[in-house]
């Protein structure tokens, strides 16, 4: 699977028009959940990060979070941010430009966010230019890769904490394809990190 866990400089540059971090936070992290909520994860997640008194911020599916609605206003009622990540998990680069847009307006009936991160990272130039109208678009900086299952919970630890930095955008994942690697790596860079004197902020 090619990705980079580190968001390269050059990527960042060619898209100065998107959010990839807050690198003017003093010992500041925020993490991100994609994909959900689920029945079977959200709330394990919700519960850990209250253990470290964690704010985060959640990308949701608009789908999911009309069969997950339980799940989804515990989340709000935690204090924690959530984000517009399309109705449909929508991949931009398969998609017209009509298309997905009308998918994310899908997912902004469903719920109301000033956020929003394109599934998988992929979003074109128009796309990007014709939602920055309405939202602040959230991309990340380190990337744990709890997706992929050929990695152990061990790597997706290590992709965090060898490449986080202060103000750094941390992505993870709320799936049932994601919880082994997240249920062994998430615990691990919460405990890591505040002993390193972090702490955990929502984007807003």
């Amino acid at each position: 699977m090619s990705y980079l866990y580190k968001t390269p400089k050059l990527l960042k540059w060619y898209y100065p028009d998107l959010i990839w971090d807050y690198p003017l936070e003093d010992k500041s992290i925020y993490l991100t959940f994609d994909d959900g909520p689920t029945k079977e994860h959200t709330k394990w997640i919700l519960e850990l990060l209250g253990k470290y008194d964690a704010q985060a911020t959640f990308f949701c599916v608009g789908n999911n979070v009309q069969s997950c609605k339980e799940e989804f206003n515990e989340i709000i009622v935690r204090g924690h941010s959530v984000g517009n990540h399309t109705f449909n998990h929508l991949n931009g680069r398969n998609h017209s430009l009509l298309s997905y847009i009308r998918d994310v307006r899908k997912c902004d009936k469903v719920f109301k966010s000033s956020l929003f991160r394109p599934p998988h990272g992929r979003l074109s130039k128009k796309q990007s230019l014709a939602l920055t109208k309405d939202f602040k678009i959230i991309m990340w900086d380190v990337l744990s890769g709890d997706f992929d299952q050929n990695l152990s919970g061990e790597d997706c630890y290590n992709a965090v904490i060898n490449n986080v930095v202060n103000g750094s955008i941390v992505v993870f994942h709320d799936s049932i394809k994601a919880a082994p690697r997240l249920k062994i790596a998430l615990p691990k860079v919460l405990d890591e990190l505040t002993s390193r004197g972090y702490t955990f902020k929502a984007i807003k």
